[in-house]
C-alpha cells in the first residue's frame, strides 16, 4: 500500500545539472519505443515538446494532456503531460517523470513522489532531475540504474553589476510581479525594452515573450524563477535582483541549488554562461557562488508523500486516509495542498455534507475540490465556485447548467485592462477550461472547451501587447540594433518637426527647441542625440530666419496662469523667448529660447525680432504713455510725465508735490491734452485703466521686480480688490489701484467718492449712502476705514446706525476759497517764492 511498486521493466535515473540534454535524451528514448507517457513540471514544457513530437510523429499519433488542455487523438501512442496530469492507468512501453527533484517542492512534492514510487513503463521508466535526489533514489529505488551527465557548456560566476550595464543577452531574475515590473521598466527606459515572464502568463504569452526576445527584438529578459525550469533561450548572463523570496508562507533566502537551477539558464549547449547579481541585490557569496560553478549541493534528505489510496465510503474515512503518515525512510507528510483546505471547508458545509453519502458521491467531492485556483490565492471565491460546482453536479440531471457556465465563462471574455487584469482574467478562464474538460460534468463539453480555449488566447494576445507596449520601446531597441551595424547614424527632420534617426521619431523642433522624447543616458543614446544634432544644426537656422523675417500675427504671449513662471512669448504656438528685465519698468528685454546649435548670428537676428515684437504690443496697449513720453514738454511738466512713466499710469499727489506745484497753467493744458488728470490725491492716465494697459503694467512690475511665478491683476471691470494677508499692496498700486483701508480702489473712482465726498461736506455732514459705497465696492462694514484713509472722520449719535456721518478731519479740512476782490487786495508775494507756487495750485482737474 505504501511501498514502491515493482518496475515492469529496467529503471534509469538521468542526473545532472541544467544544460545537459536530460529532457532532449528521454524524448528521443520515448519516441524510439511503440508508445510512452513523458510527464512535466510546466504545462509550458508540456506543450514544447508535444509540438516537437507532432513535427516528427504526426498529430494523429501524439495527446497533450494538461489541467486545461487534452488532445487524445484516436489511437494516440505517445502523450506529452504535465505530473499531474499523467494517465497511470494506461499501459505504455515508456513512461518518463523531468525534474524528479521537485519531491522536494512543499506544494506539488507529493505528486512528484507519488510518481516516482509507481509510474513505470512496461519495457522502460526514466527519471530526470538534479543530482541533488541522488541518495534518496538509490535508498527508494535501489534497482535504479543512475547516469549523470554533464553540463556541456561552462557556467562562472561574474559578481555584481548595475541593471543599466548588464551586457545584452541578459535576464534579469527577480522574486515578485512587482519587482519584475520596475526591472522592466527600468531597463526600457535604459536599453529600449524588455521581454517579462511570470509563472503567472499563459503559456501562449510566455511563448510570444520569449519569441520576442529569441528574434531579437529585444535583449533582455526580466522573469520570475520561473524560467528556472525548461524554457531555452539564448542567454548569456543571468543576473539575480534578490536572494530571497517569499515562498507562500514566509520571506526566506534561497538555497544554492535553487539559485543553480535559475542560473543555469546563461549559456545553451556548447555556449557558456555567466552569472551574478544586480549591485542592488548585494554580493553573491564566494561559497555559494564557488558551488553553483561547480553543481554541488546538499543532497535533498526528505522527499514529500501524500497517501494515493484513499478510502472514499465516507468524509470521515476519505480524511483519514488522506492523513496517514508515510512508512518509508526519506517520506514526510505533506503539508495540506489546495484540495485538501477545499475538501475541510466544504465539509463543513452541511448541505454539502448531507450530500456526500456513499462513495460515488465522496469520490466525486474530492475530484471537485481538485479544481485549480489558478490565481493560486485560495479566496474564499474560489472555495464558493467549486461547492456550488458540486452542488449542480449532485442535483438532478448531474450536470453542470449551460446558462451558469455561459454567465461565469462570458464574464472573462474581455480585453479591457491592465496587465494584472487581464491575468486575473487568464487565471479564471484556465479553471473554466479545466471543468470544460470533464465531459461528465459538461453538456456540450467540445464547445466549451473551444469556447474557453479561444478566449484565453485572445487574452494572451492582448496581454502579450500590453507587455509589449508597457515594456519595449521599440524606437530605442530599433535605433540600438542599427548602432550595432553602423557607427554613423543618419538622421532628418520633417516639416513638421519631428526629428528622425534611422527613421524613428527621436523628438520634435519646436521653434528652436529641440524637444527628445526618453533615450538612453549611456554612449548609445548620446550617439543617437548626436545624429538628431547634426541634422537640426542647418534646420534651426533656417527656421530662425523665418522667425526674424515673421509678421506680427505669428507671435503670442502664452497664457498667463496664477503660480505659473512667467508668460513666454510663443511663434506658431511654440515657445521662442522669454520677458527679462529691462534698463527701465516700462521698457522690458526679450531672451531667446533655442538650443546651443543655433548660430550667433542667428539668435541675435531673432532678439532684435522679439524685442521689436514686445515693444509694438507694450507701446499699443500703454499708447498715452507713449503719447506722454514723446510730447514737448518741458520744466517740471516733463519731470511730472517722467515720474508718470515710471508709475506705469498713476502717481500719487503726495510724491510730485513740488512738480505739480510748479506747473504754468499752459503746461497742465497741454497735459490735459494728454489725457492726465491731476486729482485731488492721484495724479493718473485713465486709458492706462483699461484690461490690457492694467495686464501690462503688473507684467512689467513684476519683471522689473525679478519675480518668478505670474500674479494676475485684479479683473476687468472691478472697480476695488480687497486687501488681505497675502495681497502685495504694491503690485495693486502698480496695476493702478490705490490702497484705501481694507480696499485697493482703482484711483479713477478713488478720485470720484473723494471729490463727491468733498463737495458733500460744504453742506455738512456725510451720510454714507449705497451710491458712495457702491463707487468703491466697499460694504457698509468697510466703508467707513475707506472714508478714513480719504481723510474722513466717523461721527454718531447713540448707537443708531442710521445715525451714522462723516466730516472732514480738522487738520485735512480745506480753508474756504477766496472771492475775487479779496484775491486782488491780497498783498504782493513773490512770484518765484513757495507761498506763490502753492498759490496757483488747482485742485480737481
Amino acid at each position: 500500500m505504501f511501498g514502491p511498486a515493482p518496475p515492469l521493466g529496467r529503471i534509469t535515473a538521468v542526473l545532472g545539472p541544467t544544460n545537459t540534454g536530460k529532457t532532449h535524451f528521454a524524448m528521443e528514448r520515448m519516441l524510439a519505443q511503440a508508445s510512452g507517457i513523458l510527464g512535466f513540471p510546466l504545462r509550458l514544457l508540456a506543450r514544447e515538446n508535444y509540438d516537437r513530437a507532432v513535427r516528427l510523429k504526426g498529430a494523429s499519433q501524439v495527446a497533450l494532456i494538461t489541467g486545461e488542455e487534452k488532445i487524445v487523438p484516436k489511437g494516440a501512442r505517445w502523450f506529452l503531460c504535465t505530473v499531474e496530469s499523467m494517465p497511470l492507468d494506461r499501459e505504455v512501453a515508456f513512461v518518463g517523470v523531468d525534474e524528479i527533484q521537485m519531491c522536494a517542492d512543499p506544494d506539488r512534492g507529493h505528486v512528484f513522489t507519488d510518481r516516482l514510487l509507481h509510474a513505470r513503463g512496461r519495457d522502460e521508466t526514466m527519471i530526470m532531475g538534479a543530482e541533488t535526489i541522488r541518495p534518496l533514489l538509490t535508498r527508494l529505488l535501489p534497482e535504479a540504474d543512475i547516469i549523470t551527465r554533464p553540463r556541456f557548456s561552462t557556467l562562472s560566476h561574474t559578481g555584481p553589476k548595475k541593471i543599466t550595464r548588464l551586457p545584452a543577452r541578459s535576464a534579469a531574475v527577480a522574486f515578485s510581479a512587482a519587482n519584475v515590473y520596475a526591472l522592466a521598466e527600468l531597463i526600457r527606459r535604459q536599453r529600449g525594452g524588455a521581454a517579462v515572464v511570470l509563472g503567472a502568463l499563459s503559456p501562449r504569452t510566455r511563448n510570444a515573450q520569449v519569441a520576442m526576445y529569441q528574434a531579437g527584438d529585444v535583449d533582455y529578459l526580466v522573469a520570475t524563477d520561473a524560467i528556472g525550469m525548461g524554457l531555452n533561450m539564448d542567454v548569456d548572463h543571468v543576473a539575480f535582483a534578490g536572494l530571497k523570496k517569499f515562498d507562500g508562507r514566509r520571506v526566506r533566502p534561497l538555497a544554492a541549488a535553487e539559485l543553480a537551477q535559475v542560473a543555469g539558464r546563461a549559456g545553451r549547449h556548447m555556449n557558456d554562461g555567466t552569472f551574478g547579481t544586480t549591485a542592488e541585490a548585494g554580493t553573491l557569496p564566494d561559497e555559494i557562488a564557488e558551488r553553483i560553478e561547480e553543481h554541488h549541493f546538499e543532497p535533498l534528505t526528505q522527499i514529500y508523500w501524500r497517501n494515493t489510496d484513499l478510502d472514499n465510503r465516507s468524509l470521515e474515512a476519505l480524511r483519514r486516509t488522506l492523513a496517514l503518515p508515510p512508512t518509508l525512510p526519506g517520506l514526510m507528510r505533506a503539508r495540506a495542498a489546495d484540495d485538501e483546505v477545499i475538501l475541510d471547508r466544504l465539509r463543513r458545509d452541511p448541505d454539502i455534507a448531507a450530500r456526500a453519502a456513499g462513495p460515488a458521491a465522496v469520490s466525486l467531492l474530492w475530484e471537485v475540490c481538485q479544481i485549480p485556483d489558478f490565481r493560486g490565492v485560495m479566496s474564499d471565491a474560489h472555495a464558493s465556485l467549486v461547492a456550488a460546482v458540486y452542488k449542480h453536479l449532485t442535483n438532478k440531471g448531474g450536470r453542470l447548467p449551460l446558462d451558469w457556465i455561459a454567465g461565469h465563462v462570458t464574464r472573462h471574455d474581455r480585453t479591457d485592462g491592465d496587465i494584472d487584469t487581464l491575468i486575473g482574467r487568464i487565471a479564471g478562464i484556465r479553471t473554466w477550461t479545466y471543468v470544460s474538460f470533464r465531459p461528465d460534468w459538461v453538456p456540450d463539453a467540445l464547445h466549451w472547451q473551444e469556447r474557453t480555449r479561444a478566449i484565453e488566447d485572445k487574452l494572451s494576445d492582448a496581454l502579450h501587447d500590453r507587455l509589449r507596449q508597457r515594456f519595449v520601446d521599440r524606437r530605442t531597441a530599433v535605433l540600438l540594433s542599427k548602432l550595432k551595424d553602423s557607427a554613423e547614424l543618419a538622421a532628418a527632420v520633417r516639416a513638421d518637426g519631428e526629428v528622425l534617426v534611422e527613421g524613428e521619431a527621436v523628438g520634435k523642433l519646436e521653434a528652436l527647441r529641440f524637444i527628445i522624447d526618453e533615450m538612453p543616458t549611456d554612449g548609445a543614446g548620446r550617439m543617437v542625440l548626436n545624429a538628431a544634432h547634426r541634422a537640426l544644426r542647418d534646420e534651426i537656422g533656417r527656421r530662425a530666419r523665418r522667425i526674424a523675417d515673421d509678421a506680427d500675427k505669428a507671435f503670442s504671449l502664452a497664457p498667463c496662469i496664477d503660480g505659473a513662471p512667467l508668460p513666454r512669448i510663443l511663434w506658431q504656438g511654440h515657445p521662442v523667448g522669454r520677458l527679462v528685465a529691462g534698463p527701465t519698468p516700462s521698457s522690458p528685454d526679450a531672451a531667446v529660447i533655442a538650443d546651443d546649435t543655433l548660430e550667433p548670428a542667428d539668435r541675435d537676428r531673432v532678439q532684435r525680432r522679439l524685442r521689436q515684437w514686445l515693444r509694438t504690443n507694450i507701446d499699443r496697449a500703454m499708447a498715452a504713455l507713449v503719447a506722454l513720453d514723446g510730447a514737448d514738454l518741458t520744466g517740471t511738466a516733463r519731470g511730472l510725465a517722467f515720474q508718470l512713466r515710471e508709475g506705469m499710469g498713476s502717481l500719487r499727489r503726495a510724491g510730485a508735490a513740488a512738480e505739480i506745484a510748479g506747473l504754468e497753467p499752459e503746461s497742465r493744458r497741454r497735459l490735459r491734452a494728454l489725457g492726465v488728470i491731476i486729482g485731488r490725491d492721484t495724479a493718473y492716465l485713465p486709458a492706462l485703466l483699461k484690461p490690457k494697459a492694467v495686464f501690462w503694467r503688473g507684467l512689467l512690475w513684476q519683471l522689473a521686480r525679478g519675480e518668478q511665478r505670474y500674479k494676475s491683476p485684479p479683473a476687468p471691470g472691478h472697480v476695488s480688490v480687497p486687501l488681505g494677508r497675502g495681497v502685495d499692496a504694491d503690485f495693486l498700486e502698480a496695476c493702478g489701484f490705490r490702497p484705501l483701508g481694507p480696499l485697493a480702489v482703482r484711483v479713477d473712482m478713488a478720485e470720484r467718492l473723494t471729490n463727491r465726498a468733498w463737495t458733500l461736506a460744504k453742506g455738512g455732514r456725510i451720510a454714507p449712502t449705497s451710491d458712495l459705497t457702491s463707487m468703491v465696492g466697499a460694504t457698509a462694514a468697510q466703508f467707513p476705514a475707506v472714508m478714513r484713509a480719504l481723510g474722513f472722520k466717523r461721527v454718531q449719535k447713540g448707537d443708531d446706525p442710521s445715525a451714522e456721518r462723516y466730516l472732514p478731519e480738522t487738520s485735512r479740512r480745506r480753508p474756504p476759497k477766496k472771492s475775487a476782490a479779496a484775491r486782488r487786495s491780497a498783498p504782493n508775494v513773490d512770484p518765484h517764492s513757495p507761498f506763490a507756487k502753492l498759490g496757483e495750485l488747482s485742485f480737481g482737474d
